[in-house]
């Protein structure tokens, strides 16, 4: 039996599922997996290119994903469950000064030490409880991402969701997004537009640290 003590930090898999096998029409592209993020290599625990959620996070995602599509949308998956080895990865990479590779793609603005100060890095992250998600919209018509005035991973304020720099296009775009999140039982966060959070986490004090596997889930 998995324990619920504050902060517990556990490698059971069992409450979670694959996010392609729960809502099959939703595309994902896992940057952690991939070179393509802030830190400039595959992240540490994420052993396949495949998102994770729990249960009761990846029932509602299904809900958002079926009212989106009714209105021409696909929903994109960035990430979901991140393992708290990953996150240790991303502190341990704070800590590095000399290894600023990818500023001018995802930090151009900033510090590399202010991106924890100012929230855009967690130390301890709500996705290693397994009920969170980043993630975008795809237009069914040209197969193209809806552009939200900024990429994902984008640290910076034209990133934060009521940030009105961007064009009204935008703009909307991201309302859009959030509307039909929240409406899901989802709670977005305010320097991302991109981040939302099961607001009834099932495991609200447990993070996790199984890899991020499908093989590993099924076994």
């Amino acid at each position: 039996m998995r324990s619920e003590n504050k902060n517990d930090v556990t490698m059971d898999p069992s409450g979670f599922v694959l996010l392609s096998d729960y809502v099959p029409h939703i595309v994902q592209e896992i940057r952690y997996y991939s070179t393509y993020n802030f830190v400039g290599e595959r992240i540490d625990g994420y052993e396949e290119p495949c998102a994770l959620l729990t249960v009761e996070a990846a029932r509602a995602l299904k809900s958002a994903g079926s009212e989106m599509i009714v209105q021409g949308y696909r929903l994109k998956v960035f990430d979901a469950y991140r393992p708290a080895c990953a996150v240790r990865h991303f502190v341990l990479w704070g800590i590095e000064d000399q290894d600023v590779r990818m500023k001018p793609y995802f930090y151009p603005e900033l510090p590399k030490q202010e991106l924890f100060a100012r929230g855009y890095i967690a130390r301890q992250s709500s996705h290693s409880r397994g009920s969170a998600v980043d993630l975008t919209l795809l237009d069914m018509k040209t197969g193209k991402e809806l552009d939200m005035g900024s990429p994902f991973d984008f640290f910076g304020e034209v990133s934060h969701p009521d940030c009105r720099e961007v064009t009204e296009e935008q703009y909307n775009n991201r309302m859009l997004l959030q509307r039909v999140m929240t409406r899901n039982g989802f709670v977005p966060i305010d320097c991302e537009w991109w981040h939302f959070a099961l607001e009834n986490e099932p495991y609200p004090n447990t993070y996790f640290n199984f890899p991020v596997s499908a093989s590993y889930l099924r076994r």
